[in-house]
């Protein structure tokens, strides 16, 4: 079936649901309206919304998180950690194949994990899997260089899917092969149109190794890049859910439509931060008081309360408040003009000074409007910005990539475990010229290192809150990003979905569980 009469259909399906004739728990079609347009859909080698949400339901991977932070078996049904924490194994299930009949073995997961290693942008995630064994067609042996605490984590959908080996280990470049955009995986839904820019079909797999799953007929993953459009779309029905909503307008208006549910849920683990980054190699930003100068400056609580409309939350560190490793304690920079300007005195800079500062293109109102705000606010202090804007996203990520700004907003996540998401930022060794969300501050604190280094080894979760305390009160006082807000992501959904995805991972989880109801 084409894709528009797939599109006609699901809005033919959202109308006649809306007379709540039938009742049903299975069989039906799901579309979610998207504005972010993925290259591929091979999560092994991208990372990002755009791409996980259409990868984590082809692709299954070894462990799937529960709301609760708790691993659970997928493609393991069980697994084992040596008491020196050197060694996974994942014993797998036995009755999974993928969407081209082929049964999945213990060649597939070892040969997808080190692709992941070697291909995605996150390299911390598996860097201390020095090799893997697989002892037989359902045994994988991970053998780890150190104890790995966020290993686990690193297994489950967003970050781990699971590839054919026989379809991509043919030779040809993993990060430009052709399977990418027509992937097979063995996930609940196949991929049945991939239309790039306007739409993603993903239908019904019939052989799913979980019984009873998925109970939907078809997702669709409908991009509309207009936002009017999408409200629109949302609130005639054409569209029953939409994942990733940051923007406080759109928050408050589908909030009001009656058949739609609004749920801040699904984005723990996600951890999206807003924040403003400082090059510290600059010779104005290099003296700590200028920087901090600038915290002083800014008032969080207009940014969110006045110009988020009360939809985010302040953030006052490097680890997003939701996290357990959250240290509360870490330095607010509460607004104060007064120290501002002091500080701005002792650092030599009582004449002011000029800066310019850049921001991503897209979400105006977490990046432009806020810096179009510290413009506003740094000239109290005595200095000068340039707001500069960059014509679209690689032109920004060039120029901070390259170490060629001063001031920038940005937005990072910290991807479920501050190994995945927060060390990139803050290691010295991470500063790579050209490599976007690496540490593009140039920031470099061997202590941070030491701590951080021993973060990521050690496996006992109270010790590692004790080295991520200590890490965010010598960052939140050295400076190199001030962090502003938790963007305020919300899911819109239609009341009569079941089983809306609110754990850890939102949508980049597998909907095999999403059903209709009355």
């Amino acid at each position: 079936m084409k894709l528009m009469s797939r599109l006609l259909g699901a809005a033919a399906f959202a109308a006649l649901s809306s007379t709540a004739l039938p009742a049903f728990a299975d069989g039906g079609t799901l579309v979610i309206a998207s504005s972010q347009v993925p290259r591929h859909l091979n999560g092994a080698v991208q990372s990002g919304i755009a791409t996980a949400v259409p990868s984590t339901q082809i692709f299954a991977s070894p462990i799937r998180y529960d709301e609760n932070w708790e691993p659970q078996p997928y493609l393991a049904k069980s697994w084992e950690t040596s008491e020196d924490g050197l060694t996974v194994t994942l014993n797998l299930v036995d009755n999974a194949t993928f969407h081209d009949g082929e049964p999945i073995t213990s060649e597939d997961v070892a040969y997808s994990i080190l692709t992941t290693k070697e291909n995605h942008p996150f390299k911390s995630m598996f860097a201390p899997v020095e090799s893997i064994d697989t002892p037989d067609a359902h045994t994988v042996v991970i053998n780890l260089s150190n104890p790995h605490p966020a290993l686990l984590l690193a297994l489950s959908p967003a970050l781990a899917p699971v590839l054919p080996k026989h379809v991509f280990d043919d030779g040809q470049d993993i990060k430009s092969h052709p399977m990418n955009s027509k992937p097979v995986g063995s996930g609940p839904f196949m991929l049945e149109e991939f239309k790039a820019g306007e739409a993603i079909v993903l239908k019904k797999n019939p052989n799913f190794f979980l019984d009873g799953r998925p109970k939907l007929d078809e997702i669709i993953v409908r991009i509309i890049k207009d936002p009017s459009a999408l409200l629109i779309a949302m609130e005639n029905g054409e569209a029953d859910m939409y994942p990733f909503m940051a923007g406080s307008q759109e928050i408050r208006r589908l909030e009001k439509a009656d058949h739609l549910g609004v749920t801040a849920e699904g984005y723990a683990a996600v951890g999206p931060l807003n924040w403003l980054a400082f090059n510290t190699a600059s010779p104005k930003l290099s003296d700590v008081r200028v920087r901090q100068a600038i915290a002083y400056a800014v008032d969080r609580d207009f940014i969110t309360k006045a110009l988020h409309r009360g939809v985010s939350t302040p953030q006052r560190g490097p680890i997003i408040e939701s996290s357990p490793f959250f240290d509360e304690s870490i330095p607010a920079y509460d607004a104060d003009l007064d120290k501002a300007k002091a500080l701005m005195a002792e650092a030599g800079f009582a004449d002011g000074m000029e800066l310019t500062i850049d921001f991503i293109p897209g979400p105006k109102e977490q990046q432009q409007s806020i810096a179009e705000y510290m413009k506003s606010q740094l000239k109290k202090i005595g200095i000068a910005v340039t707001v500069r804007a960059a014509p679209d996203f690689p032109t920004w990520a060039g120029r901070v990539g390259g170490h060629d700004f001063e001031l920038t907003m940005d937005i990072v996540f910290n991807w479920g475990d501050p190994v995945i998401g927060v060390h990139r930022t803050y290691l010295s060794d991470n500063i790579r010229q050209g490599v976007i969300w690496s540490n593009t501050q140039q920031y470099a604190n061997a202590k941070v290192d030491e701590l951080l280094n021993a973060a990521a080894i050690e496996s006992d979760p109270a010790k590692r809150k004790e080295l991520y305390a200590e890490f965010q009160q010598i960052v939140a006082n050295d400076l190199p990003v001030y962090w502003i807000n938790a963007l305020p992501y919300h899911t819109a959904y239609d009341k009569k979905l079941m089983n809306v995805p609110t754990g850890i991972w939102g949508t980049m989880h597998p909907m095999d569980m999403v059903s209709w109801g009355e």
